[in-house]
């Protein structure tokens, strides 16, 4: 019989399977045919096909929560068996998304890559290092960090080590101050912030272009950067009045696509209904791809039966990873009631993958035992719709029925209002986008009326 706590540990909403590992390349279901586009096949494509020996750039998007990032894993397990190097990371490890600069992306990338080198032959990179410790100087010249930080003063620290210092330790000595203290943010902003193209021709000949070589003499066919989590960055104003969000992929989009290997950076999903997207698609070669909620009806209302297979085979795949789908299906009467309490689940969903394992973990969280129950789901969502709804206006509620009528998000605003908060839910079908309103918010009196 299924473990109740072991199935209450293997649905986390909050892991990222890593593909690439066989243990959780177990539970990986592949949604690529209820997507409506198989949108890492084509960035794999891109990146060990058609630009295999130049650097490429790629924008991903979609709603946070999607599976963005266990999709991201999966490009990177099948450029990895394709023989690049590939180096996969959080942005938001590194980078303040309330307050991001080119700066710190650019540094951090630089972080991340030259720590991957280290583990083959430590990079050379005199010039990259001249800078990072001329920049070292001045931050420890002008701002008294051992009163802001309460430690060591970062002179001393270095000055003690700078024989032996890493360059990724010396260029994280930066990034993780400057992530924990906006004085040091500012300052490191206004002195390399003038020098950026400086900056990017040091992490691109110091340190990209040698270490491609480097890689490519170990056998590697080449390298990979993908820049996960930057679609989290806050869209608050920056000084100069533009977004966080424009000014780093519209007014810097140009330098994101400078670095000399391939790139893969996630894009905020609201740039997609800004005014900007325009411009940003004239910065960047490509169109932003982006992974669309997973499929559970089609547009003219009719159900998606291979749609619903899926997500229940996620669900199933984390209590029996071993069983065939078949076999899965004969055990649903283990995990819940009955197979139509199983189906409810899915369907309030929305497609939307996080959405559904919170919902389930909460589920087997209060129902403290196997098998699932009806009751016990329906209080679940009564719960998830009222804390939903208790932040929505009256005009909102006009909104999310104009949605319903017209299958239409139309502007930033509606996104804004109705996608950033997952009011609302973007599908494809035929190569179109439609939206539509989340089942949880079904469930309100207001769409009801």
């Amino acid at each position: 019989m299924l473990d109740y706590i072991d199935f209450f540990n293997c649905i986390n909403p909050s892991k990222t399977l890593l593909v690439s590992q066989e243990e959780d390349r177990q539970y990986y279901i592949d949604f690529t045919s209820v997507r409506g586009q198989d949108a890492i096949r084509k960035l794999k494509h891109r990146i060990s096909v058609l630009l295999r020996e130049q650097p490429s750039c790629s924008l991903f998007t979609g709603h946070i929560g999607c599976g963005k990032s266990t999709e991201l894993q999966r490009l990177q397990a099948e450029l990895e068996t394709d023989g690049f190097c590939v180096v996969n990371f959080e942005s938001d490890e590194d980078i303040d998304t309330a307050d991001v600069d080119i700066v710190d992306v650019l540094l951090t990338v630089a972080k991340r890559v030259s720590a991957k080198l280290e583990q083959i032959a430590v990079p050379e990179a005199r010039g990259l290092r001249r800078l990072i410790e001329r920049t070292h100087h001045v931050l420890t010249t002008e701002i008294d960090v051992k009163a802001s930080l309460g430690t060591s003063s970062l002179k001393g620290e270095l000055d003690s080590q700078k024989k032996t210092v890493s360059l990724s330790a010396g260029i994280a000595s930066l990034t993780v101050r400057a992530k924990n203290d906006s004085r040091i943010r500012e300052r490191l902003s206004q002195y390399l912030g003038p020098q950026v193209t400086g900056l990017l021709s040091a992490v691109n000949d110091d340190l990209l272009r040698p270490g491609i070589e480097l890689l490519k003499e170990n056998g590697y066919a080449g390298l990979v950067v993908i820049v996960d989590n930057l679609d989290r960055i806050d869209n608050r104003p920056k000084l100069s009045g533009r977004s966080q969000q424009e000014y780093l992929f519209v007014d810097r989009g140009e330098l994101l696509t400078k670095l000399a290997c391939h790139t893969v950076y996630t894009m905020p999903l609201g740039l997609r209904f800004s005014n900007e997207f325009g411009n940003l698609t004239q910065r960047f070669q490509y169109k932003p791809e982006c992974l669309p909620m997973v499929s559970i009806r089609h547009r003219n209302g009719e159900e998606y039966p291979e749609g619903l297979g899926k997500l229940k085979q996620m669900v199933l795949a984390r209590a029996f990873p071993q069983l065939t789908d078949a076999e899965r299906l004969e055990r649903v009467g283990e995990i819940f009631e009955t197979g139509e309490v199983f189906d409810r689940l899915c369907r309030v969903s929305g497609g939307h993958v996080r959405d559904l394992l919170q919902l389930l973990a909460q589920w087997v969280e209060e129902e403290m035992q196997l098998p699932l129950t009806e009751a016990t789901l329906e209080a679940a969502i009564i719960d998830r719709c009222n804390e939903m709804t208790l932040a929505i206006s009256p005009e909102e509620w006009e909104l999310l029925r104009e949605v319903r009528r017209t299958q239409k998000v139309q502007d930033q605003v509606g996104y804004e209002n109705l996608i950033r908060s997952r009011m609302v839910f973007e599908y494809q079908e035929n190569r179109q986008s439609w939206f539509d309103v989340n089942p949880i918010l079904l469930e309100a009196a207001e769409m009801k009326d």
